[in-house]
């Protein structure tokens, strides 16, 4: 895959009228959309007949009735770094961009140019945004080596539930967590992956729906210990607490989802489909933090790693504080903003 560029049009890479992104076929005459199926072609034909247009070499493929022209086997791109469709059916695959590099770690691809031709459009047209290779395997080793250290020193606690009791939170999630601000000894490439999250938020700032994103939180590290432990369907930020994006790093070499479980399985809001995200090693995920993205971590019977920062609105988060400050100035009234501990507001 050297020397691939970042696809400008990543987010049609899934079959148009369900979302699967394997063994597709490309329309023939426009050569844009994709199809898992001749079937599925012709039933998208009434829609997609509206802004199928042919491929600027003017070879037409039509039969000039209007029908759809016959697909096509699609580029052989699309046969590499691929999210792993999910086993069940009704449930969609997003095809991961690949962020290749240089010698040194550093991206190729300018975070401006990784935002612009690739986050924005998919967050903005599905919610989602998968990008793998992010940092390299050199970075990737290190950071990996970092989260090892800090586990082993048993820094990490039980995952807490907001607004429940410490004890009932086991049966929900299983993971073990630990806060890191990027200031801490033997945390440096932790830092620099919060700072290189940080850069591709910012070069999004402003287009990412309506949000003005001023702020993050700091790094929650987490760890699922193998045990078969997971975390039940949930949304991030179901109250308004002022987190828009939810940002994850992945750390986990040869993952296999058939054997070690673990995917992060996302409910689109209003979709059919769900779309099952591998925990791969140097992946980075985005997705809304909101009710649009309930999700859920399924049991992991092998050691699983990640790092999630949460970027924040700034109205939204100003509106929280003014609530809870007002709450809980009240007589006998306390407030929870639906917050994860140790949120504090880092400028971005």
């Amino acid at each position: 895959m050297a020397g691939e560029s970042v696809h400008t049009d990543r987010d049609r890479q899934y079959c148009e009228l369900c979302g699967k992104m394997e063994n597709l076929l490309k329309c023939g005459r426009c050569r844009n959309s994709f199809y898992c199926s001749k079937e599925h072609q012709k039933q998208d034909w009434k829609k997609h007949k509206l802004v199928c247009k042919e491929a600027e070499s003017g070879q037409s493929t039509s039969d000039g009735k209007g029908k759809p022209a016959g697909p096509e086997e699609g580029s052989a791109e699309r046969a590499h770094h691929r999210a792993t469709p999910p086993e069940s059916s009704g449930g969609s695959a997003l095809r991961p961009v690949s962020n290749h590099l240089k010698p040194n770690g550093q991206t190729r691809t300018h975070p401006q140019k990784l935002a612009m031709e690739c986050i924005v459009p998919s967050m903005n047209k599905h919610g989602i945004c998968v990008v793998d290779t992010f940092l390299g395997d050199e970075v990737g080793d290190s950071i990996l080596r970092e989260v090892k250290a800090l586990y082993q020193t048993g820094r990490f606690t039980d995952g807490q539930l907001v607004s429940q009791k410490s004890d009932s939170s086991k049966d929900i999630r299983g993971d073990k967590i630990t806060w890191i601000e990027g200031k801490e000894s033997g945390c440096e490439k932790i830092s620099f992956l919060m700072s290189r999250m940080d850069d591709l938020v910012r070069h999004c700032n402003g287009k990412l729906g309506s949000y003005k994103i001023n702020g993050r939180t700091k790094a929650m590290v987490a760890c699922y210990p193998g045990n078969g432990t997971g975390y039940v369907r949930h949304v991030d930020n179901p109250n308004g607490d002022g987190r828009c994006v939810t940002c994850i790093y992945y750390l986990n070499k040869n993952w296999d989802a058939k054997e070690h479980g673990g995917l992060l399985r996302i409910f689109p809001e209003g979709k059919a489909q769900f779309a099952d995200i591998e925990p791969k090693f140097d992946r980075l995920l985005l997705f809304w933090s909101d009710r649009r993205n309930p999700h859920e971590v399924q049991p992991a019977y092998t050691t699983r790693y990640a790092i999630t920062v949460w970027y924040f609105d700034a109205d939204e988060r100003a509106k929280a504080k003014e609530k809870y400050l007002t709450a809980s100035g009240e007589k006998g009234v306390k407030v929870e903003l639906n917050k994860p501990p140790d949120m504090n507001l880092k400028e971005v």
